[in-house]
């Protein structure tokens, strides 16, 4: 037996020349590959690896080295700290199904993508500390229903929000700039009401806003009652604003065109909206004329006053006939008998046209009252 077992190992080694230091037992495969310089995951390991330790490298863990580490699908036990990763990306150790134990401190970590640890459902021990890691999305941890001691000391967080489903044994949280606001209240709740032990409790403290003073997270003044009236109010305005835009967005679509129709079940002739140049400039050009007309007629009140005063009227027939008649006979070169009878003298006169303005504005001829007064005297 102990035979059979030689000559598998052997085959294995035979097949897969390793360089890597590396320790073979009956149940586990070890390798240590610290400090030695590594860009990225070396590939000459064993593929049924169970404890593999990359501490102090220069790892980025890119995609090439998601690869690799996928291929280790006996892995139990991963060491990344001391490394230059600064992101941790989605789905990074996904085939990593038997991981219990993973360290990824001391790297220079300031993002982790929601989905970083999604099929990690063995991992009982996460280690994060020492990073530059701001934020945490409450859905990081969901995926890992096994864990037990997170380690997030020595970040930059604020604030962290944890579901309540979410169960551990125990957390460090020391060494960060936590905010002792209601961004806190989440895991000060949490902490509280969960059977949790917080490492280093005296050190993890939060600071007021602008000041310098520090509480204890578990002792910090955090009323959940000033939190909720916050919330509240900003959720009435949120509201408010909803509401508002709701309202403007249903007059809108009330007063567009499409929705208006006719009596024959026709459209109503208003301005679609974003062509409605040509009847805006209309409205101004009416506007500007009337304005102009109001001041010309302010401003010249003797202009008003004649187009005020002017009025047409049109000339009869007779009148027109009777000008003719007058003007014929004043442009007559011979004098028109006065009667039927021959023996009356013959008056030849001077006609001088002459226009007297009388008062009641009537043109008065001086020849027609000469030619009356002639006329008088030969009768007699």
């Amino acid at each position: 037996m102990k035979l059979s077992w030689f000559a598998i190992w052997a085959g294995i080694l035979f097949l897969n020349p390793v360089t890597a230091d590396c320790n073979i037992t009956s149940q586990t495969v070890t390798c240590e590959e610290s400090g030695k310089n590594f860009s990225k995951i070396c590939t000459n390991l064993f593929q049924n690896v169970t404890k593999l330790s990359l501490r102090n490298n220069k790892i980025s863990l890119k995609n090439s080295d998601k690869e690799i580490l996928g291929s280790f699908i006996s892995l139990t036990e991963l060491y990344l700290n001391e490394n230059m990763i600064t992101v941790l990306y989605n789905h990074s150790f996904c085939n990593l199904t038997k991981l219990v134990i993973l360290d990824i401190s001391n790297n220079h970590i300031s993002t982790v993508h929601k989905a970083a640890f999604a099929g990690l459902n063995q991992l009982s021990v996460l280690n994060l500390s020492y990073n530059a890691i701001t934020q945490l999305d409450s859905d990081v941890f969901t995926s890992l229903i096994s864990l037990t001691v997170l380690n997030l000391q020595h970040n930059l967080l604020k604030s962290l929000h944890i579901k309540s489903s979410f169960k551990l044994s125990r957390i460090v949280l020391a060494g960060n700039p936590w905010t002792c606001s209601c961004d806190l209240l989440n895991l000060h709740i949490w902490l509280m009401a969960s059977n949790v032990t917080m490492e280093n409790e005296n050190t993890t403290t939060c600071t007021l806003p602008n000041t310098k003073e520090k509480f204890s997270i578990k002792m910090a003044a955090i009323q959940p009652a000033d939190c909720k009236t916050g919330k509240d109010s900003l959720e009435n305005t949120v509201t408010s604003t909803s509401a508002i835009k709701l309202k403007s967005n249903a007059l809108l679509t009330a007063l567009t065109p499409s929705n208006i129709t006719g009596i024959n079940g026709t459209h109503a002739g208003l301005p679609l909206v974003g062509k409605s140049w040509t009847f805006l400039v209309g409205v101004l050009g009416f506007v500007l004329s009337t304005t102009l007309l109001i001041f010309t007629a302010i401003k010249c009140p003797t202009w008003y006053h004649y187009l005020i005063s002017y009025s047409h009227r049109r000339l009869e027939e007779n009148d027109s006939e009777m000008s003719e008649q007058e003007f014929a006979a004043d442009m007559s070169p011979f004098p028109t008998e006065l009667g039927t009878n021959n023996e009356d003298p013959i008056v030849i006169f001077e006609k001088s046209h002459a226009f007297v303005s009388g008062e009641d504005g009537c043109t008065e001829d001086k020849d027609i009252d000469s030619y009356s007064t002639e006329k008088s005297s030969s009768l007699k």
